[in-house]
């Protein structure tokens, strides 16, 4: 094999070395172009995370602000106290028992809706797209203000109907019993339009001739629901429960602006708890208590991956 004549091997060493140069103004022009976004990523969203973070380990109250140099590190103290503070521990049921019954029930109204706009409604189908979205881009604030005067209970609607039937509805909003699932029904009201937009696209990506070759080997409509509509849906199931146990862990306006948390804590959920304790003063502890509700988040986030996940 003949060798390589020296200003040859010189010339695609320069050549080489030109290309590096060429790739780190590529890349130090990049980073400037990010930098910007870097900048005010770091003051306001990645300083203010790392600060709460740490002040969860600290005793910091409203009474420090005008001596931070007071501030102790107590560990994990305020953490401790959390899991043995009574109201806290109300909040975190309250809140389970939101997100077990309200997640279900959401995703299988929407999932329904969509089904139903997919196949079933032929006429007026961007009427009823539009009709069950509204309530989503509706203020939260005004959406409880109607329903706390739908649920009230000598003149709101809901009592009137339940008493052509000879039924004598209850206090909705004052009950230990039905304050609860009457925020629940409101919050899966309210958020099923975005599930039903989210899955009925994620209907229309299924082949119909899936579903027409199953029709042809005699498989009836729940058969097919079962066997090829819920399988391919799982990716968009999946994405519409991560959404909505992401949004129902943080539920707060749906109780600050209907019960106030009441009656006795039942509708107090882990967000509003930590929001009293910051108007309280106790930053550390309200501190402590997010990242307690972040962990949830994770948590069940990584669960949802585990039981929606696709399988191929």
């Amino acid at each position: 094999m003949a060798a390589v004549p020296a200003d040859v091997r010189e010339g695609g060493g320069g050549t080489r070395r030109g290309l590096a140069a060429t790739r780190r103004r590529h890349t130090m022009a990049a980073w400037l172009f990010c930098l910007p976004f870097l900048v005010l990523f770091a003051i306001f969203m990645a300083g203010p995370v790392v600060a709460s973070l740490t002040m969860s380990f600290t005793d910091f109250t409203s009474r420090d602000l005008r001596d931070p140099l007071a501030i102790n590190l107590v560990g994990l103290e305020n953490y401790s106290r959390l899991l043995s503070d009574d109201r806290f521990l109300r909040s975190a049921f309250n809140t389970l028992y939101f997100v077990v019954v309200g997640i279900p029930l959401t995703m299988g109204v929407a999932l329904a809706v969509a089904v139903a706009l997919n196949a079933g409604i032929k006429r007026f189908r961007t009427f009823f797209r539009v009709g069950f979205y509204t309530p989503v881009v509706t203020s939260i604030v005004a959406v409880a203000v109607v329903w706390r005067f739908l649920l009230q209970p000598d003149s709101g609607l809901v009592n009137q109907v339940l008493g052509w039937v000879g039924i004598d509805g209850p206090n909705w909003l004052q009950s230990t019993t039905w304050a609860m699932p009457s925020l629940i029904a409101m919050a899966a009201w309210r958020n099923m339009g975005t599930l039903m937009v989210i899955f009925l696209a994620g209907l229309q990506t299924i082949p119909k001739e899936l579903q027409e070759q199953a029709m042809v080997d005699g498989a009836g409509a729940w058969r097919r629901f079962r066997s090829i509509t819920l399988p391919l849906l799982r990716p968009t199931l999946l994405l519409g429960a991560v959404l909505t146990g992401v949004g129902y862990l943080q539920f707060f306006e749906e109780p600050f602006v209907m019960t106030k948390g009441g009656p006795l804590d039942h509708t107090l959920s882990t967000a509003f708890f930590a929001y009293n304790q910051f108007g309280f003063g106790n930053y550390s502890y309200a501190a402590a208590a997010s990242y307690l509700l972040f962990l949830a988040i994770v948590v069940l986030t990584l669960v949802q991956f585990r039981l929606l996940r696709s399988r191929t």
